[in-house]
């Protein structure tokens, strides 16, 4: 796994709420178990995506960009480059069930959110 500072990829969303995302499936694993019961965490519907995690309360906006930075780098955009589903999710409601693969989660309760492919393309960090 990576250490340091390149252990997550980063961004802070223009209402200044920190995300962090993992690179690999074991950077993956890590990221989920340091989210707060009420944090919000997005993951693509596809397999191959980072997992994301919202920093405290999300303000206005801070969903949508985290949804996009969260399609951003998942292998069903770098594939398709097409519109990307999106689950979002909080902590509480993620589990590990033995047998699970490193950097695979069970969810009980999610929303969807569609990204557009305009959204992804526009995307800067």
């Amino acid at each position: 796994m990576k250490e340091g500072k390149n252990k997550f990829r980063k961004f802070t969303t223009r209402k200044n709420i920190l995300a962090l995302a993992g690179r690999d499936a074991a950077s993956n694993e890590e990221l989920i178990s340091q989210v707060g019961k009420e944090e919000l965490v997005f993951h693509t519907e596809a397999p191959g995506s980072p997992f994301v995690n919202l920093k405290g309360e999300p303000k206005k906006g801070d969903v949508e960009e985290a949804a996009i930075f969260c399609a951003k780098y998942s292998r069903d955009w770098k594939k398709n480059k097409k519109d990307v589903v999106v689950h979002i999710f909080k902590g509480k409601d993620i589990y590990k069930d033995k047998g699970m693969s490193l950097g695979t989660f069970g969810v009980k309760k999610l929303k969807v959110i569609k990204v557009k492919k305009e959204e992804i393309e526009k995307w800067e960090q």
